[in-house]
């Protein structure tokens, strides 16, 4: 294994974004906090519990993990693609990198800027309605679990795209419907049938349940559960783009 060429990747990645902190930082702290007063006390007030935790304390799990899943899906995306179209990414292909360290460097990177800007999120959301950690351990898990699946698929997409319309494809019609369906700003157990089965089906739900019982203490499902789930899709993700680099899928643009 390259080590010290993975590390160079990683380093470079996170160089990359912090070169440009009121991008890729502020500005989705600045939108995600934006959500936050919007929803938080233009709807505290007609509902002022849910689940059993305030509302407000309610909507900060599913808040950070915006910030995480955005993120983290931009940075990898973003960053592979660019290189597409430059043509730099044939400088990777011929270095002393295999795919296992392509994704290390990139998933690394794209995963620091997630947490950090899932972080900050948090530390805001703390400012209004306190700071709460139920079951750290718990928190953790899902906020790294979160970070990866999201930067690996960022990956994948950049992958797959050929024009800059395609990298929205993603964020704008898979990741922002599943968002809305995933019981950030309510209760999936309110939705109407047969929405609210539908939504088992989906893993963002999961994801903010999972980190919903870590900072709460109080989730619809097992953490567990939702958990092993996601390790399977993180599973996967990884296979998948393991073996499109491997083959060279549409790495030269």
């Amino acid at each position: 294994m390259n080590v010290l060429g993975m590390q160079t990747l990683f380093v470079k990645e996170v160089r990359r974004f912090m070169r440009v902190p009121g991008q890729t930082v502020l500005s989705p702290l600045i939108s995600t906090t934006l959500y936050f007063i919007v929803f938080g006390y233009s709807i505290s007030g007609r509902v002022h519990e849910v689940e059993g935790s305030p509302y407000l304390h309610f909507i900060v799990p599913g808040l950070v993990f915006l910030g995480i899943a955005n993120n983290a899906f931009l940075n990898s995306s973003s960053s592979l693609f660019i290189t597409k179209i430059q043509g730099t990414v044939v400088d990777l292909l011929v270095a002393p990198l295999g795919p296992g360290e392509l994704m290390a460097g990139f998933i690394g990177g794209a995963m620091v800027r997630g947490l950090v800007v899932g972080g900050l999120t948090w530390a805001v959301a703390g400012a209004f309605t306190g700071f709460s950690l139920e079951h750290a351990w718990v928190a953790v898990y899902f906020l790294l679990i979160a970070s990866y699946v999201f930067s690996v698929l960022g990956m994948l997409a950049a992958v797959w795209a050929e024009k800059f319309e395609q990298i929205n494809f993603f964020p704008t019609f898979v990741m922002l419907p599943l968002t809305f369906l995933g019981g950030v700003f309510y209760s999936v157990r309110e939705l109407p049938a047969p929405w609210n089965t539908i939504s088992l089906f989906n893993p963002m739900v999961y994801m903010v349940e999972g980190l919903r019982y870590g900072m709460l203490g109080r989730s619809m499902y097992s953490p567990l559960f939702g958990g092993g789930i996601l390790a399977g899709v993180a599973v996967v993700a990884t296979v998948v783009v393991y073996f499109v680099l491997r083959s060279g899928y549409r790495m030269k643009a």
